[in-house]
C-alpha cells in the first residue's frame, strides 16, 4: 500500500455535462493547490481524450468510475484507466477480495503508478436501503467492515463521509488514504446537504482528501475560492 496523503488535499469536483465546460472551470484553477475529479457522466460525454487534456494542462486526475464487475473486467478496466495517466481510480469494495486484488494487480501492470482506492457503502444509502439489499448490520459496521475488507485487499484506502473518518483513522491507521466528498467552506451555501462539514474541520476528524464541488464550480470567482479554501487549510496545518 503507497503512502501519498500529501499536499494538495483540495480535489474539485468537475460535475459537467461537457468536456467545454469542464476544460474552461480546469483552466481557472491552480494545478499547485488542487487536484480534480472526474466521474461518470463527464467521462462518458468526454471520454478518455478530456482525461489526457487535463493531464497535459498539468492537473492530478482522480477518475471517479466505481468499477464493479467480475474480476476479470475490472482488471482490464483499472489496467487501461492506470495507462490514461489518472492519479487516483477506484473501484466497488462490495465487489470483494477477489475482485479488488484483481483491480490492484491491472494497477501494477499498467506500468503506472496510481492510487487506487474503494467505495465502501454510498452516502446517498441509509439503513433501510441496505436492509433492502440484505445487509442486517449498520451502516458505520458496514463502512468499517468493507474499509478493512479494502485495507486487506492491498488497496490504498477509501472514499468515505467526514464522520466515519474518526473511527477508519483508528481502526486502519495513519496511512490508510480516507477522501472525503461533501466539504463545504463555513461560508457557502448548504445546497442538498444536511451536514455540512468544513475542509479544516474534515482534515481534523482524519480525512486525507477533501472533494469539493460546486462552492468551486459555481463561484463567480473559482481560483479566489479554492485559494481562499488552500491557505485556511495551510493556516490550520502550522
Amino acid at each position: 500500500m503507497k503512502n501519498k496523503n500529501i499536499a494538495p488535499r483540495i480535489v474539485v469536483a468537475l460535475d459537467y455535462a461537457d468536456a467545454k465546460s469542464a476544460l474552461n472551470l480546469a483552466e481557472q484553477l491552480n494545478p499547485e493547490i488542487c487536484r480534480v475529479k472526474v466521474g461518470k457522466e463527464l467521462f462518458t460525454a468526454a471520454g478518455p481524450q478530456l482525461i489526457e487534456r487535463l493531464i497535459a494542462g498539468g492537473h492530478s486526475v482522480f477518475l471517479d468510475l466505481k468499477f464493479h464487475d467480475i474480476p476479470t473486467t475490472v482488471a482490464k478496466a483499472c489496467e487501461a484507466a492506470s495507462r490514461l495517466g489518472v492519479w487516483m481510480l477506484n473501484v466497488h469494495a462490495s465487489g470483494g477480495t477477489a475482485m479488488m486484488e484483481a483491480a490492484r494487480e491491472g494497477v501494477e501492470r499498467s506500468g503506472q503508478d496510481p492510487l487506487l482506492i474503494a467505495v465502501t457503502v454510498l452516502t446517498s444509502m441509509n439503513q433501510q436501503m441496505l436492509s433492502e439489499v440484505g445487509v442486517t448490520g449498520t451502516v458505520a459496521d458496514q463502512v468499517l467492515n468493507l474499509a478493512s475488507l479494502t485495507q486487506k485487499s492491498g488497496l490504498d484506502g477509501v472514499v468515505c463521509s467526514a464522520q466515519e473518518a474518526p473511527i477508519l483513522r483508528k481502526s486502519l491507521g495513519e496511512e490508510f488514504c480516507l477522501v472525503t466528498p461533501g466539504i463545504r467552506p463555513a461560508d457557502a451555501a448548504l445546497d442538498d446537504q444536511s451536514r455540512v462539514v468544513t475542509p479544516s474541520q474534515a482534515l481534523a476528524l482524519g480525512s486525507s482528501y477533501l472533494v469539493i464541488g460546486r462552492p468551486i464550480t459555481q463561484s463567480k470567482n473559482p481560483l479566489e475560492t479554492l485559494t481562499k479554501i488552500h491557505e485556511g487549510l495551510e493556516a490550520k496545518s502550522q
